[in-house]
């Protein structure tokens, strides 16, 4: 099943919607890194990260794991770990996934730059919580916590999320 995401900010399926949050700017059809955007395209729900520290690990037919301290995501697109998961410290520029602000207690990773991987074209794009005052993500699709267990809890392996510009 594919779960829809529309440019004004829904995520739609056939049994239901949600409101999320998409990149500060906007959704594009030619993303590239550090540009804000969320990418148009089918993206694949690859697994689950949850931090055990705050989340129970949750119900999902997808592939789950645990976060730690020291995991990150390479977001250097000279490095060949771009895009992909790492161990911090890292030699490159990473994102740290063990975050304070909580948007990553619950994260699914989405397939999109990582068959294969292409320097500069986005990194890191993740379904995602959304921050408490609605902050525009990174590039990310972020839901609330209910939503994300609910779509997380009816998704299967092959599911994606299919975003619309």
């Amino acid at each position: 099943m594919d779960f829809t995401v529309h440019p004004e900010g829904t995520l739609t399926w056939p049994d239901g919607s949600f409101s999320c949050v998409l990149g500060r700017s906007g959704v594009v059809a030619n993303k590239w890194e550090g540009d804000g955007g969320t990418p148009v395209g089918r993206f694949v729900l690859r697994h689950v990260y949850f931090r055990p520290d705050r989340e129970a690990k949750p119900t999902t037919a997808l592939p789950v794991e645990a976060l730690d301290p020291t995991m990150g995501w390479c977001d250097d697109p000279s490095h060949a770990n771009y895009n992909r998961p790492v161990i911090l410290p890292h030699p490159a520029s990473c994102e740290r996934l063990w975050r304070d602000d909580g948007v990553y207690d619950l994260i699914a990773v989405l397939g999109h730059n990582d068959d294969p991987v292409i320097p500069n074209l986005g990194s890191a794009i993740f379904l995602h919580l959304v921050h408490p005052d609605r902050t525009p993500t990174q590039g990310c699709v972020a839901l609330t916590r209910a939503d994300f267990l609910t779509l997380i809890g009816i998704a299967q392996p092959g599911d994606a999320l299919d975003i619309k510009g």
